[in-house]
């Protein structure tokens, strides 16, 4: 496991698609972090999914607005929170008002991306492609701190397997922890069924998944969460509904608790 100060939790909704939204989820984070002291809880959103495959699909509120909401969550919360940056030029605007910027995992070799999201000094969450081996984000990770960056978080969300599916090997953990980064599971994303007009997906094997990463060693979750996931503008059928979101933590704290520390070390 590598060197995380505490266990990471990164939640939201897949979409910044509604101040009432956003509202929710950042309230019912507030309780959770009075239930789960132990938790870094950042609070996240994607202002522009620019990667859909459909073009008729929504795409969000664009980075303007979508930065104000995301500022409005820690002007009332206190939360740190997280975005995606598709262009080199959203990076300084968006490291303005966020705490950590996220790459995608389609673009998480893309060199110009990763040196400017380096360049402004936040924190970078790069998504593994679902094209690379846990041990190939050595790439990535190096290009960051050849640009500066200083504080790196790689997350894993899943392999590609065959036509619209995806596996998750818990190998790539402890393999990614090697780095001497802190590594954290895409839960939500990693359950998709890529492809079609709109991406498609299988919330009930999130709990499964997540627990199997916090017992190989991950040191944090990326969860979507929604209070009506079946409504959601984006990823609706990967979200897990906002009131268990509770119950899973809780599930997986445990589970975090147990294992760190006990590499057997062979």
């Amino acid at each position: 496991m590598s060197e995380a100060t505490a266990p990471i939790l990164i939640a939201g909704p897949c979409m910044l698609e509604s101040a009432a939204v956003c509202e929710a989820v950042a309230a019912e984070l507030d309780r959770l972090r009075t239930r789960c002291p132990q938790l870094r809880i950042l609070f996240k959103g994607s202002f522009d999914k620019a990667n859909r495959t459909s073009l008729s699909s929504p795409r969000g509120p664009g980075l303007e607005k979508g930065l104000e909401m995301l500022r409005a969550v820690t002007d009332r919360f206190g939360f740190e929170t997280l975005t995606d940056i598709h262009l080199p030029e959203q990076a300084a605007p968006a490291a303005e008002v966020v705490r950590v910027l996220q790459i995608p995992a389609f673009l998480c070799r893309q060199t110009d991306l990763l040196a400017a999201a380096a360049a402004t000094g936040a924190i970078v969450n790069v998504k593994k492609g679902q094209f690379l081996s846990p041990a190939e984000m050595e790439y990535p990770l190096r290009k960051l701190e050849a640009a500066g960056a200083r504080d790196i978080w790689l997350t894993e969300r899943g392999t590609t397997f065959g036509y619209r599916n995806l596996v998750v090997d818990m190998r790539a953990f402890p393999q990614m922890a090697a780095f001497g980064r802190p590594v954290i599971f895409d839960a939500t994303h990693s359950v998709q069924t890529p492809g079609g007009a709109t991406t498609s997906g299988k919330r009930e094997f999130v709990p499964t998944l997540a627990r199997a990463a916090l017992a190989a060693g991950a040191d944090g979750l990326f969860v979507e969460t929604h209070p009506d996931p079946d409504n959601a503008l984006s990823d609706g059928p990967n979200q897990i509904p906002l009131e268990h979101l509770g119950e899973l933590l809780e599930q997986v704290l445990r589970i975090h608790e147990t294992v760190k520390g006990s590499d057997l070390g062979f």
